[in-house]
């Protein structure tokens, strides 16, 4: 469950206009917080950000899936976005919190951060400004410069 501190802070970027993204980050924000602090762990930066965003979808967050994310993300997300203001039953919470807590908490260090921003910006880039073509050219060996 989100906090009150991170609720209030989504609401007040909604008020100020900003993007359904910054409203999620800090949901993500808390996520990795939480993780830092040892209250439980996970297994990557992936699955903190997974869990932060599906915390800001069930508490309000107008945020969509994103365009390349698959079926199965897709779905959770609908489902998230469905389920605002629903609470889930107490023992699957505590299975989740249980299965949680067996997960490493180095995952979310600096440096895995910055690894996973990384990663992320690099293949963001590359669907962005590749060319559109299917095909490319495979140019005959007799074509190189033998100089």
């Amino acid at each position: 469950m989100p906090t009150a501190r991170a609720i209030e802070r989504a609401r007040r970027d909604r008020k100020q206009g900003k993007s359904p993204s910054t409203q999620a980050g800090e949901f993500v924000r808390e996520e990795i917080e939480k993780v830092r602090a040892g209250e439980h762990g996970v297994r990557s930066v992936k699955q903190a950000i997974a869990i932060g965003l599906s915390e800001a979808r069930r508490a309000g967050v107008k945020l969509p899936a994103s365009k390349t994310a698959s079926a199965q993300t897709r779905r959770k997300a609908k489902q998230d976005s469905a389920a605002v203001g629903r609470k889930p039953s107490r023992k699957r919470a505590q299975a989740t919190l249980k299965a949680l807590r067996r997960e490493s908490t180095s995952t979310v260090s600096r440096a895995a951060l910055s690894k996973q921003a990384k990663t992320a910006a690099k293949i963001s880039t590359f669907t962005s400004t590749r060319p559109a073509v299917t095909w490319w050219p495979r140019w005959p060996s007799t074509t190189r410069c033998r100089c």
